[in-house]
């Protein structure tokens, strides 16, 4: 058997029917479980999870409010309920640099997420 199936971009169409997505991730999920494929892995939500609690890192606490209060720049918390939805299980990843500064770090996955400058500021 195959192991595992990846989504990997998903993008909004403000016209599209309501459920279009839910709809085509189903019918992708049931059409590689009859190919043989026992996962699915439906990617990330990015900065959901992060500690909130007043010891926290400071860029656990920063990533936390972006995704608390970023919707101008990106969908974080309507990204996560999608995906939570189907139930998946949720597994953390980390992100690690060298030779660069945090904040540089997180404004380049920003933009990698967001779709480039234009997708993130002109949200």
């Amino acid at each position: 058997t195959k192991q595992e199936a990846t989504v990997d971009l998903m993008r909004f169409a403000p016209d599209a029917p309501r459920g279009s997505m839910d709809f085509l991730f189903v019918r992708c999920m049931e059409y590689l479980q009859a190919a043989g494929y026992r996962t699915f892995n439906l990617g990330m939500a990015p900065l959901s999870g992060m500690a909130q609690r007043e010891a926290a890192p400071v860029w656990d606490r920063i990533g936390s409010v972006i995704f608390e209060h970023g919707e101008r720049f990106y969908n974080f918390k309507g990204l996560k309920a999608f995906k939570t939805k189907f139930h998946p299980h949720w597994e953390p990843r980390y992100l690690a640099v060298a030779s660069v500064s945090p904040a540089i770090a997180m404004v380049d996955a920003t933009l990698l997420i967001g779709g480039g400058l234009r997708g993130v500021v002109g949200k």
